[in-house]
Protein backbone atom coordinates (compact mmCIF):
# COMPACT_ATOMS: atom_id res chain seq x y z
CA UNK A 1 0.00 0.00 0.00
CA UNK A 2 1.24 3.13 -0.48
CA UNK A 3 1.66 5.83 2.10
CA UNK A 4 0.86 8.60 0.30
CA UNK A 5 -2.42 9.80 1.10
CA UNK A 6 -4.45 12.54 -1.07
CA UNK A 7 -8.02 14.17 -0.43
CA UNK A 8 -9.19 16.87 -3.07
CA UNK A 9 -12.05 19.77 -2.59
CA UNK A 10 -12.66 20.65 -6.40
CA UNK A 11 -14.12 23.98 -6.71
CA UNK A 12 -15.72 23.96 -10.23
CA UNK A 13 -18.25 26.64 -11.50
CA UNK A 14 -21.80 25.75 -12.11
CA UNK A 15 -22.73 27.29 -16.05
CA UNK A 16 -25.43 29.37 -15.38
CA UNK A 17 -26.77 32.55 -16.66
CA UNK A 18 -27.00 34.95 -13.34
CA UNK A 19 -24.98 34.51 -10.30
CA UNK A 20 -25.90 32.78 -7.21
CA UNK A 21 -27.85 35.05 -5.53
CA UNK A 22 -28.66 38.27 -8.07
CA UNK A 23 -29.53 38.58 -11.41
CA UNK A 24 -25.87 39.72 -12.51
CA UNK A 25 -24.69 37.70 -15.57
CA UNK A 26 -22.17 35.31 -15.10
CA UNK A 27 -20.51 36.08 -18.96
CA UNK A 28 -18.24 38.78 -17.76
CA UNK A 29 -14.74 37.24 -19.36
CA UNK A 30 -14.78 39.39 -22.70
CA UNK A 31 -15.65 42.50 -20.40
CA UNK A 32 -14.39 45.30 -18.57
CA UNK A 33 -13.57 44.64 -14.39
CA UNK A 34 -16.19 45.39 -12.28
CA UNK A 35 -18.73 45.73 -14.96
CA UNK A 36 -20.93 42.72 -14.35
CA UNK A 37 -21.89 43.60 -10.23
CA UNK A 38 -24.65 45.16 -8.49
CA UNK A 39 -25.93 45.35 -4.58
CA UNK A 40 -26.15 42.41 -3.82
CA UNK A 41 -23.15 41.38 -5.51
CA UNK A 42 -21.05 43.87 -4.40
CA UNK A 43 -22.44 43.41 -0.62
CA UNK A 44 -23.76 46.65 -0.08
CA UNK A 45 -25.85 47.27 3.19
CA UNK A 46 -29.25 46.64 3.20
CA UNK A 47 -28.88 44.32 0.22
CA UNK A 48 -30.97 40.91 0.16
CA UNK A 49 -29.86 37.78 -1.89
CA UNK A 50 -32.59 35.41 -3.59
CA UNK A 51 -31.11 32.17 -4.30
CA UNK A 52 -30.76 30.88 -8.01
CA UNK A 53 -33.15 27.67 -8.70
CA UNK A 54 -31.20 26.82 -11.87
CA UNK A 55 -28.15 26.74 -9.36
CA UNK A 56 -29.64 24.40 -7.37
CA UNK A 57 -30.62 22.06 -10.16
CA UNK A 58 -27.48 22.24 -11.49
CA UNK A 59 -25.69 20.71 -8.46
CA UNK A 60 -28.70 18.33 -8.06
CA UNK A 61 -27.87 17.03 -11.17
CA UNK A 62 -24.22 16.40 -10.20
CA UNK A 63 -25.31 14.96 -7.21
CA UNK A 64 -27.24 12.45 -8.71
CA UNK A 65 -24.59 11.46 -11.27
CA UNK A 66 -22.00 10.87 -8.31
CA UNK A 67 -25.13 8.78 -6.34
CA UNK A 68 -24.92 11.27 -3.38
CA UNK A 69 -27.51 10.89 -0.57
CA UNK A 70 -29.57 14.38 -1.10
CA UNK A 71 -30.82 14.91 2.73
CA UNK A 72 -34.47 16.15 3.24
CA UNK A 73 -33.12 20.31 3.93
CA UNK A 74 -29.91 21.88 3.26
CA UNK A 75 -28.92 25.50 4.40
CA UNK A 76 -26.75 28.11 3.47
CA UNK A 77 -24.56 29.47 6.08
CA UNK A 78 -22.40 32.63 6.66
CA UNK A 79 -18.68 31.79 6.50
CA UNK A 80 -16.73 34.95 7.87
CA UNK A 81 -12.79 36.01 7.25
CA UNK A 82 -11.43 38.91 5.80
CA UNK A 83 -9.92 39.13 2.27
CA UNK A 84 -10.17 42.14 -0.19
CA UNK A 85 -11.98 39.78 -3.16
CA UNK A 86 -14.80 38.97 -0.44
CA UNK A 87 -16.47 42.68 0.15
CA UNK A 88 -19.15 41.49 2.60
CA UNK A 89 -16.76 40.62 4.80
CA UNK A 90 -18.02 36.42 4.48
CA UNK A 91 -19.06 33.89 2.02
CA UNK A 92 -22.53 32.72 1.82
CA UNK A 93 -21.93 28.60 1.38
CA UNK A 94 -22.86 25.83 3.30
CA UNK A 95 -21.80 24.09 6.01
CA UNK A 96 -22.93 21.21 8.59
CA UNK A 97 -26.08 20.91 6.23
CA UNK A 98 -24.90 20.59 2.67
CA UNK A 99 -27.33 20.36 -0.58
CA UNK A 100 -25.49 15.97 -0.85
CA UNK A 101 -23.58 13.64 1.44
CA UNK A 102 -21.51 10.72 0.25
CA UNK A 103 -21.48 9.46 -3.12
CA UNK A 104 -18.39 8.34 -5.49
CA UNK A 105 -16.67 8.35 -8.53
CA UNK A 106 -15.31 5.72 -10.13
CA UNK A 107 -11.31 6.17 -12.03
CA UNK A 108 -8.98 3.88 -13.18
CA UNK A 109 -6.56 3.02 -10.00
CA UNK A 110 -2.67 3.12 -10.06
CA UNK A 111 -2.21 -0.82 -10.31
CA UNK A 112 -5.42 -0.77 -12.78
CA UNK A 113 -8.61 -1.98 -12.57
CA UNK A 114 -11.75 0.51 -11.70
CA UNK A 115 -11.48 2.38 -8.29
CA UNK A 116 -13.84 3.98 -6.36
CA UNK A 117 -13.22 7.21 -4.41
CA UNK A 118 -15.34 8.13 -1.53
CA UNK A 119 -16.58 11.55 -1.38
CA UNK A 120 -17.91 13.59 1.54
CA UNK A 121 -19.73 16.01 0.63
CA UNK A 122 -21.26 18.49 -2.53
CA UNK A 123 -22.38 21.64 -1.72
CA UNK A 124 -23.04 25.12 -2.99
CA UNK A 125 -21.54 28.49 -2.35
CA UNK A 126 -21.23 31.72 -3.79
CA UNK A 127 -17.48 32.60 -5.77
CA UNK A 128 -15.34 35.15 -4.19
CA UNK A 129 -14.15 38.01 -6.88
CA UNK A 130 -10.61 37.60 -8.07
CA UNK A 131 -7.26 39.26 -7.33
CA UNK A 132 -5.28 40.53 -9.99
CA UNK A 133 -1.58 40.56 -9.04
CA UNK A 134 0.79 42.95 -10.30
CA UNK A 135 3.94 41.41 -10.07
CA UNK A 136 4.09 37.65 -8.56
CA UNK A 137 1.94 36.65 -5.42
CA UNK A 138 4.80 37.16 -3.15
CA UNK A 139 6.56 40.43 -4.07
CA UNK A 140 3.99 41.99 -6.08
CA UNK A 141 3.97 45.85 -5.97
CA UNK A 142 -0.03 46.09 -5.98
CA UNK A 143 -3.13 44.23 -6.39
CA UNK A 144 -6.41 45.75 -8.03
CA UNK A 145 -10.03 43.85 -7.08
CA UNK A 146 -12.10 42.21 -9.72
CA UNK A 147 -15.77 41.97 -8.47
CA UNK A 148 -17.00 40.41 -12.00
CA UNK A 149 -16.79 36.82 -10.63
CA UNK A 150 -18.15 37.55 -7.13
CA UNK A 151 -21.80 35.60 -6.58
CA UNK A 152 -20.82 32.95 -9.08
CA UNK A 153 -22.47 29.56 -8.49
CA UNK A 154 -20.23 27.14 -7.14
CA UNK A 155 -20.05 23.49 -5.79
CA UNK A 156 -17.24 22.25 -4.01
CA UNK A 157 -16.81 18.44 -4.39
CA UNK A 158 -14.73 17.45 -1.28
CA UNK A 159 -13.75 13.64 -1.55
CA UNK A 160 -12.10 11.48 1.19
CA UNK A 161 -8.53 10.72 1.43
CA UNK A 162 -8.39 7.49 -0.86
CA UNK A 163 -6.39 8.70 -3.38
CA UNK A 164 -2.50 7.59 -3.48
CA UNK A 165 -0.32 9.15 -6.16
CA UNK A 166 -1.12 12.63 -8.39
CA UNK A 167 -1.74 10.34 -11.18
CA UNK A 168 -4.26 8.67 -9.46
CA UNK A 169 -5.43 12.78 -8.66
CA UNK A 170 -5.30 13.95 -11.72
CA UNK A 171 -7.16 11.00 -13.44
CA UNK A 172 -10.01 11.75 -11.14
CA UNK A 173 -10.08 14.97 -12.04
CA UNK A 174 -10.05 14.46 -15.60
CA UNK A 175 -13.70 11.62 -15.02
CA UNK A 176 -14.82 14.53 -13.04
CA UNK A 177 -14.34 17.15 -16.06
CA UNK A 178 -15.87 14.96 -18.48
CA UNK A 179 -19.21 13.96 -15.85
CA UNK A 180 -19.54 17.85 -15.83
CA UNK A 181 -19.43 18.27 -19.10
CA UNK A 182 -21.82 15.77 -20.18
CA UNK A 183 -24.69 16.93 -17.61
CA UNK A 184 -24.02 20.71 -19.09
CA UNK A 185 -23.37 22.13 -15.68
CA UNK A 186 -19.60 23.27 -16.63
CA UNK A 187 -18.05 24.95 -19.67
CA UNK A 188 -14.49 24.25 -19.20
CA UNK A 189 -13.34 26.60 -21.88
CA UNK A 190 -14.05 29.39 -19.35
CA UNK A 191 -10.75 30.35 -17.60
CA UNK A 192 -11.08 29.62 -13.50
CA UNK A 193 -14.06 27.65 -14.23
CA UNK A 194 -12.36 24.93 -11.84
CA UNK A 195 -9.76 25.21 -8.81
CA UNK A 196 -8.16 22.65 -7.31
CA UNK A 197 -7.37 22.92 -3.26
CA UNK A 198 -5.29 19.35 -2.54
CA UNK A 199 -4.79 17.77 0.81
CA UNK A 200 -1.53 15.67 0.90
CA UNK A 201 0.21 14.15 3.30
CA UNK A 202 2.50 10.94 4.43
CA UNK A 203 0.97 8.37 6.78
CA UNK A 204 1.26 8.76 9.93
CA UNK A 205 2.50 12.94 9.24
CA UNK A 206 0.49 15.57 9.31
CA UNK A 207 -0.81 16.85 6.34
CA UNK A 208 -0.25 19.80 4.37
CA UNK A 209 -2.99 21.80 2.05
CA UNK A 210 -2.34 23.04 -1.50
CA UNK A 211 -4.73 25.78 -2.21
CA UNK A 212 -5.88 27.37 -5.47
CA UNK A 213 -4.06 24.97 -8.25
CA UNK A 214 -5.54 25.77 -11.63
CA UNK A 215 -5.15 23.30 -13.97
CA UNK A 216 -5.01 19.34 -14.20
CA UNK A 217 -1.65 19.36 -15.08
CA UNK A 218 -0.76 21.75 -12.05
CA UNK A 219 -2.57 19.06 -9.72
CA UNK A 220 0.25 16.36 -10.86
CA UNK A 221 2.83 18.86 -10.12
CA UNK A 222 1.64 19.87 -7.23
CA UNK A 223 1.14 16.99 -5.08
CA UNK A 224 4.46 15.60 -6.87
CA UNK A 225 6.49 18.40 -5.51
CA UNK A 226 4.67 18.10 -1.97
CA UNK A 227 5.47 14.45 -1.52
CA UNK A 228 8.99 14.98 -2.26
CA UNK A 229 9.19 18.14 -0.32
CA UNK A 230 7.74 16.11 2.77
CA UNK A 231 9.42 13.20 2.20
CA UNK A 232 13.06 14.86 2.54
CA UNK A 233 11.57 16.82 5.58
CA UNK A 234 10.96 12.83 7.11
CA UNK A 235 14.07 11.65 5.70
CA UNK A 236 15.94 14.79 7.88
CA UNK A 237 13.91 14.28 10.79
CA UNK A 238 12.16 17.16 10.52
CA UNK A 239 8.56 18.19 11.69
CA UNK A 240 6.17 18.52 9.20
CA UNK A 241 3.85 21.54 9.76
CA UNK A 242 -0.06 21.59 9.21
CA UNK A 243 -0.38 24.56 6.80
CA UNK A 244 -1.65 26.20 4.05
CA UNK A 245 0.67 26.65 0.67
CA UNK A 246 0.49 28.18 -2.13
CA UNK A 247 1.71 26.40 -5.70
CA UNK A 248 3.71 28.47 -7.92
CA UNK A 249 3.05 27.33 -11.69
CA UNK A 250 5.81 28.97 -13.34
CA UNK A 251 8.30 26.86 -11.00
CA UNK A 252 6.19 23.53 -10.03
CA UNK A 253 6.92 24.57 -6.67
CA UNK A 254 4.68 25.03 -3.59
CA UNK A 255 5.85 27.70 -1.15
CA UNK A 256 4.26 28.28 2.66
CA UNK A 257 1.36 30.70 2.62
CA UNK A 258 -0.05 30.30 6.19
CA UNK A 259 -0.53 28.34 9.08
CA UNK A 260 -3.69 26.23 8.68
CA UNK A 261 -6.95 27.85 9.63
CA UNK A 262 -9.29 25.61 11.64
CA UNK A 263 -12.67 25.47 10.95
CA UNK A 264 -13.96 26.80 14.00
CA UNK A 265 -11.79 30.20 12.62
CA UNK A 266 -14.24 30.98 10.10
CA UNK A 267 -17.17 31.47 12.86
CA UNK A 268 -19.99 29.49 10.72
CA UNK A 269 -23.52 30.46 11.27
CA UNK A 270 -27.22 29.97 9.25
CA UNK A 271 -27.40 32.85 6.66
CA UNK A 272 -30.31 34.74 8.45
CA UNK A 273 -31.33 36.62 4.72
CA UNK A 274 -31.67 32.79 3.18
CA UNK A 275 -34.69 29.61 4.54
CA UNK A 276 -33.49 26.30 4.33
CA UNK A 277 -34.16 24.49 1.14
CA UNK A 278 -36.53 21.38 0.82
CA UNK A 279 -35.06 19.92 -2.53
CA UNK A 280 -34.83 16.08 -2.20
CA UNK A 281 -37.90 15.95 -3.60
CA UNK A 282 -36.88 18.01 -6.72
CA UNK A 283 -34.42 15.14 -7.61
CA UNK A 284 -36.75 11.93 -9.17
CA UNK A 285 -37.95 14.47 -11.99
CA UNK A 286 -34.31 15.20 -12.95
CA UNK A 287 -33.39 13.32 -16.07
CA UNK A 288 -29.14 12.71 -16.68
CA UNK A 289 -28.19 12.11 -20.11
CA UNK A 290 -25.79 8.91 -21.04
CA UNK A 291 -22.56 9.62 -18.75
CA UNK A 292 -19.03 8.57 -19.97
CA UNK A 293 -19.25 5.62 -18.40
CA UNK A 294 -21.91 4.50 -19.84
CA UNK A 295 -21.14 5.75 -23.52
CA UNK A 296 -17.61 4.20 -22.58
CA UNK A 297 -19.34 0.50 -22.45
CA UNK A 298 -21.60 1.80 -25.29
CA UNK A 299 -18.36 2.12 -27.39
CA UNK A 300 -16.96 -0.99 -26.58
CA UNK A 301 -20.02 -2.85 -27.39
CA UNK A 302 -21.31 -0.79 -30.73
CA UNK A 303 -17.77 -0.29 -32.01
CA UNK A 304 -15.98 -2.79 -31.10
CA UNK A 305 -13.46 -0.74 -29.85
CA UNK A 306 -10.57 -1.44 -26.86
CA UNK A 307 -11.48 -0.45 -23.71
CA UNK A 308 -8.45 1.75 -24.01
CA UNK A 309 -9.98 3.46 -27.34
CA UNK A 310 -13.16 3.87 -25.70
CA UNK A 311 -11.65 5.23 -22.66
CA UNK A 312 -9.51 7.83 -24.35
CA UNK A 313 -12.93 9.03 -26.74
CA UNK A 314 -15.31 9.16 -24.27
CA UNK A 315 -12.99 11.08 -21.42
CA UNK A 316 -14.33 14.51 -23.67
CA UNK A 317 -17.49 14.99 -24.64
CA UNK A 318 -16.68 17.11 -28.19
CA UNK A 319 -14.42 14.24 -28.82
CA UNK A 320 -17.24 11.39 -28.04
CA UNK A 321 -19.15 13.32 -30.07
CA UNK A 322 -16.45 14.22 -33.66
CA UNK A 323 -15.53 10.49 -33.31
CA UNK A 324 -19.13 8.98 -33.85
CA UNK A 325 -19.96 11.88 -36.58
CA UNK A 326 -16.82 10.38 -38.06
CA UNK A 327 -17.05 6.38 -37.34
CA UNK A 328 -18.90 5.63 -40.60
CA UNK A 329 -18.25 1.95 -41.87
CA UNK A 330 -15.08 1.31 -40.24
CA UNK A 331 -14.98 2.49 -36.68
CA UNK A 332 -11.80 0.75 -35.34
CA UNK A 333 -9.87 2.46 -38.17
CA UNK A 334 -11.52 5.68 -37.07
CA UNK A 335 -10.86 5.32 -33.56
CA UNK A 336 -7.22 4.63 -34.23
CA UNK A 337 -6.88 7.72 -36.32
CA UNK A 338 -8.66 10.23 -33.61
CA UNK A 339 -7.11 8.61 -30.05
CA UNK A 340 -3.67 7.44 -31.60
CA UNK A 341 -2.74 10.42 -34.40
CA UNK A 342 -5.40 13.33 -34.12
CA UNK A 343 -5.13 13.95 -30.60
CA UNK A 344 -1.08 13.87 -30.60
CA UNK A 345 -1.59 16.54 -33.47
CA UNK A 346 -3.88 18.75 -31.87
CA UNK A 347 -1.92 18.75 -28.44
CA UNK A 348 0.97 19.46 -30.19
CA UNK A 349 -0.68 22.23 -31.97
CA UNK A 350 -2.72 23.17 -28.45
CA UNK A 351 -6.05 22.89 -30.02
CA UNK A 352 -8.84 21.22 -29.53
CA UNK A 353 -11.20 18.58 -31.74
CA UNK A 354 -13.73 21.43 -32.05
CA UNK A 355 -11.30 23.27 -34.72
CA UNK A 356 -11.55 20.10 -36.98
CA UNK A 357 -13.50 19.74 -39.91
CA UNK A 358 -15.49 16.26 -39.47
CA UNK A 359 -16.19 16.10 -43.53
CA UNK A 360 -12.56 16.79 -44.20
CA UNK A 361 -11.63 14.17 -41.57
CA UNK A 362 -14.04 11.42 -42.99
CA UNK A 363 -12.35 12.09 -46.43
CA UNK A 364 -9.00 11.15 -44.97
CA UNK A 365 -10.50 8.39 -43.62
CA UNK A 366 -11.91 7.35 -47.10
CA UNK A 367 -8.63 7.98 -48.73
CA UNK A 368 -6.70 5.51 -46.07
CA UNK A 369 -9.16 2.95 -45.98
CA UNK A 370 -9.37 2.49 -50.29
CA UNK A 371 -5.31 2.02 -49.84
CA UNK A 372 -5.25 5.52 -51.95
CA UNK A 373 -2.49 6.97 -48.96
CA UNK A 374 -0.27 4.77 -46.52
CA UNK A 375 -1.19 5.20 -42.76
CA UNK A 376 2.42 7.13 -43.19
CA UNK A 377 1.04 9.29 -45.97
CA UNK A 378 -1.73 9.88 -44.30
CA UNK A 379 -0.17 11.86 -41.36
CA UNK A 380 1.44 14.03 -44.11
CA UNK A 381 -2.06 15.10 -44.80
CA UNK A 382 -3.60 15.30 -41.76
CA UNK A 383 -0.75 17.78 -40.98
CA UNK A 384 -1.69 19.73 -43.90
CA UNK A 385 -5.49 19.67 -43.48
CA UNK A 386 -4.64 21.01 -39.70
CA UNK A 387 -2.32 23.83 -40.92
CA UNK A 388 -3.74 25.15 -44.01
CA UNK A 389 -7.20 25.09 -45.75
CA UNK A 390 -6.79 22.26 -48.63
CA UNK A 391 -9.21 19.01 -48.77
CA UNK A 392 -7.26 16.04 -47.97
CA UNK A 393 -7.95 14.90 -51.74
CA UNK A 394 -6.38 18.10 -53.18
CA UNK A 395 -2.88 17.75 -50.59
CA UNK A 396 -2.35 14.58 -51.64
CA UNK A 397 -2.09 15.24 -55.08
CA UNK A 398 -0.12 18.40 -54.64
CA UNK A 399 2.65 16.39 -52.68
CA UNK A 400 2.29 13.20 -54.81
CA UNK A 401 1.30 11.07 -51.84
CA UNK A 402 -0.73 8.57 -53.42
CA UNK A 403 0.30 4.89 -52.74
CA UNK A 404 2.97 3.45 -54.88
CA UNK A 405 2.01 0.77 -57.60
CA UNK A 406 3.78 -2.59 -57.10
CA UNK A 407 6.00 -1.70 -60.08
CA UNK A 408 7.29 1.60 -57.77
CA UNK A 409 7.89 -0.58 -55.06
CA UNK A 410 10.25 -3.67 -56.77
CA UNK A 411 12.18 -1.18 -58.14
CA UNK A 412 12.96 0.92 -55.30
CA UNK A 413 13.10 -2.95 -53.42
CA UNK A 414 16.19 -3.78 -55.84
CA UNK A 415 17.64 -0.41 -55.13
CA UNK A 416 17.61 -0.95 -51.48
CA UNK A 417 18.90 -4.98 -52.10
CA UNK A 418 21.24 -3.00 -54.37
CA UNK A 419 22.46 -0.28 -51.84
CA UNK A 420 23.14 -2.10 -48.70
CA UNK A 421 24.79 -5.52 -48.95
CA UNK A 422 25.55 -5.25 -45.57
CA UNK A 423 21.69 -5.86 -44.50
CA UNK A 424 21.10 -8.22 -46.83
CA UNK A 425 23.68 -10.57 -46.13
CA UNK A 426 23.23 -10.08 -42.43
CA UNK A 427 19.58 -10.88 -43.20
CA UNK A 428 20.84 -14.20 -44.79
CA UNK A 429 22.73 -15.15 -41.76
CA UNK A 430 19.52 -15.26 -40.10
CA UNK A 431 19.95 -11.65 -38.31
CA UNK A 432 15.48 -11.43 -39.18
CA UNK A 433 15.54 -7.89 -37.65
CA UNK A 434 17.74 -6.89 -40.65
CA UNK A 435 14.42 -6.78 -43.30
CA UNK A 436 13.54 -3.63 -41.16
CA UNK A 437 16.47 -1.41 -42.16
CA UNK A 438 15.42 -2.26 -45.71
CA UNK A 439 12.25 -1.67 -45.40
CA UNK A 440 13.02 1.45 -43.59
CA UNK A 441 15.24 2.87 -46.81
CA UNK A 442 12.55 1.35 -48.90
CA UNK A 443 9.92 3.79 -47.63
CA UNK A 444 12.39 6.54 -47.97
CA UNK A 445 12.27 6.15 -51.11
CA UNK A 446 8.90 5.77 -51.96
CA UNK A 447 8.12 9.17 -49.43
CA UNK A 448 6.35 6.38 -47.07
CA UNK A 449 3.91 5.46 -50.05
CA UNK A 450 4.51 1.68 -50.10
CA UNK A 451 1.80 -0.32 -48.24
CA UNK A 452 4.10 -1.95 -44.86
CA UNK A 453 1.55 -4.47 -44.73
CA UNK A 454 2.52 -4.99 -48.43
CA UNK A 455 6.14 -4.45 -47.91
CA UNK A 456 7.60 -6.88 -45.58
CA UNK A 457 6.23 -9.49 -47.95
CA UNK A 458 7.91 -8.14 -51.25
CA UNK A 459 10.88 -7.90 -49.30
CA UNK A 460 11.06 -11.20 -47.88
CA UNK A 461 10.62 -12.55 -51.62
CA UNK A 462 13.13 -10.83 -53.27
CA UNK A 463 15.93 -11.06 -50.75
CA UNK A 464 15.00 -15.23 -51.05
CA UNK A 465 16.00 -15.05 -55.03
Amino acid sequence: MSDVVIGLEVHCQLDTRTKLFCPCSTDYRDDGPNTHVCPVCLGLPGTMPATNRAAIEYALKVAKAFHCTIPEECEFSRKNYFYPDLPKGYQITQYDRPLALGGYIEIEGEEGGEKRVRLTRIHVEEDPGRLVHKGNVDRGRYSLVDYNRSGVPLIEIVTEPDMCSPKEARRLLAQLRATLEYLGVYDSEKEGSLRVDANISIRGHERAEVKNISSYRGVEKALTFEITRQRSLIRRGATIERETRHFVEARGTTTSSRSKVEEHDYRYFPEPDLPPLRVAGWVDAIALPELPAARRERFVAQYSLSLNHARTLTGDLRLAAFYEEVAGDDPALAATWVADTLLGELNYRDRTVATVDPARFRALLALVRAGTITDRSGIEVLRAVLDGDEEPKAVVDRLGLAATGDDGVAVAIAEAIAEFPQAVADYRAGKASAINYLAGQVMKKTRGRADPRELGRLLAEALEE
